[in-house]
């Protein structure tokens, strides 16, 4: 399993979450909600989204775990 790979672009205001390695080769779809799905363009699988307009409103680490 891949190691998250989170990405806050505050001036941007979005909040980019990779659950498997970022691809050159991906597509996006938007769902609504101002979430996007990031895809592998062959396989169609989802490797992250994206949420727009996001705004931290603290700035705390939060430890993860791996199961």
């Amino acid at each position: 399993m891949a190691k998250l790979k989170i990405i806050h672009d505050k001036k941007g205001k979005t909040l980019t979450v990779y659950f498997d390695k970022p691809s050159k080769n991906q597509i996006c779809e938007e769902v609504g909600g101002g979430i996007i799905l990031i895809k592998d363009k062959r396989s169609k699988k989802v490797i992250g989204f994206e949420k727009l307009y996001f705004k931290a409103k603290s700035t705390k680490t939060i430890p993860v775990k791996s199961a």
